[in-house]
C-alpha cells in the first residue's frame, strides 16, 4: 500500500470518526440503537452540496449540522412523544430522509469538482496535506468539546440517562430532555461527517449513507478492542477510542482494496470486518479461559 493511499485512509478515517463519535453518544451513552445515522449522512452531505454549488462551502457545512439536529429531533420526538420503538422511529426517519435528501439535491447526484471546499484553502496553504492537517484539526477539536461535554451537568444526565432511566426520572432529570438533546447532538456529527466527506471527495450521492450505522459501530467496536477496558471505563479513553478505531477501520479497508479485493466484495470485507471486531473480546476471553485452565490442569 502506497504512502498516498495510507494518507487517503487517514484522511477519510478521520472525517468518518465524526460518524463514530455521533455514535458513541448515541449508542454507548444513551444506550439507543439510532438507526437515523444512514439518512442523516446522506442529509448533511446533500445539504453541503447544494451549498458549495452557490459558493458558500462554510454556510453548507453549518447547514448541515442544523439539518442533522434537527433529524436528530424527529427521531426524538417518535420516541419520547408519540411512543414509538427507538429501532422504529429511526428507520422512519431514516425511509423519510431518502426523499428529503432528494428534494435537497434536486437529483440523485450531484458533482462539485471545480468548486471551492472548505478544504481548498487547507491545500493551497500545505499543500497535499492540507486535507490531513484540516481533518485532524476538526475531529481532535470535537474529541475536546465532546468530552469536555459529557463532564458537564447535562452530559453528566445524558450519561446517566443511558445508564438508568428509572433512575433520572425519579432524580427531577427529563429523560425525554436529555434522550432528545443526545440525539441531536449525535445526528448533527453524523451530518457533519457527510458534509465533510461530500466537500472532500467533492460528489454526493443519495444512497452514500448506506451502511454507516455498520461502518460507524465497526469503528466504535475496533477502538474498544484496541484500547481494552479503559474504553469503557475512561470518558476521554472511550471518546478517542470511537476516533482511531474510524482511521483503523478505513486503513483496513484500504488494505483490502489494495490487495486487489474485487469491488463487489467489499460489502462482504465489511461485513467480515465488523463481525470480527464484534467476536474479538468474546474470542479474547474464552482463549484466555482455555489458557488459565491448561495451567491449572498443569499445575495439578
Amino acid at each position: 500500500m502506497s504512502l498516498l493511499v495510507l494518507r487517503g485512509a487517514v484522511e477519510q478515517g478521520l472525517i468518518y470518526a465524526l460518524v463514530a463519535l455521533g455514535l458513541h453518544i448515541s449508542y454507548r451513552t444513551l444506550d439507543i440503537a439510532d438507526l437515523t445515522t444512514d439518512g442523516t449522512f446522506t442529509l448533511g452531505a446533500a445539504i453541503s452540496a447544494v451549498y458549495v454549488v452557490a459558493g458558500q462551502p462554510l454556510l453548507g457545512v453549518a447547514m448541515a449540522l442544523l439539518g442533522g439536529a434537527l433529524a436528530g429531533f424527529v427521531t426524538a420526538l417518535l420516541q419520547t412523544r408519540l411512543g414509538v420503538q427507538p429501532i422504529l422511529a429511526g428507520i422512519i426517519t431514516m425511509t423519510a430522509l431518502y426523499s428529503v435528501n432528494l428534494a435537497v439535491m434536486g437529483k440523485p447526484n450531484v458533482n462539485f469538482l471545480k468548486e471551492s471546499t472548505v478544504f481548498t484553502a487547507a491545500q493551497e496553504w500545505l499543500g497535499e496535506y492540507g486535507a490531513l492537517f484540516e481533518a485532524a484539526l476538526v475531529t481532535g477539536a470535537l474529541c475536546v468539546l465532546l468530552a469536555l461535554f459529557l463532564r458537564t451537568q447535562l452530559g453528566l444526565s445524558l450519561r446517566a440517562t443511558g445508564d438508568n432511566r428509572d433512575m433520572v426520572a425519579a432524580s427531577s432529570i427529563n429523560p425525554a430532555f436529555t434522550t432528545t438533546v443526545g440525539l441531536c447532538l449525535a445526528n448533527a456529527l453524523v451530518a457533519l461527517a457527510g458534509a465533510l466527506l461530500a466537500q472532500y471527495q467533492k460528489f454526493a450521492d443519495n444512497t452514500m449513507g448506506t451502511g454507516m450505522v455498520v461502518i460507524g459501530l465497526a469503528s466504535l467496536i475496533i477502538g474498544e478492542v484496541l484500547f481494552g477496558h479503559r474504553a469503557r471505563r475512561s470518558l476521554v479513553c472511550g471518546v478517542a477510542a470511537a476516533a482511531v478505531g474510524a482511521v483503523v477501520y478505513r486503513i483496513i479497508v484500504a488494505t483490502a482494496i489494495a490487495l486487489h479485493v474485487d469491488a463487489k466484495s467489499m460489502k462482504l470485507v465489511s461485513a467480515v470486518i465488523v463481525a470480527a471486531a464484534i467476536a474479538a473480546p468474546a474470542l479474547r476471553d474464552k482463549l484466555l479461559f482455555y489458557q488459565k485452565r491448561r495451567e491449572a490442569s498443569r499445575n495439578a
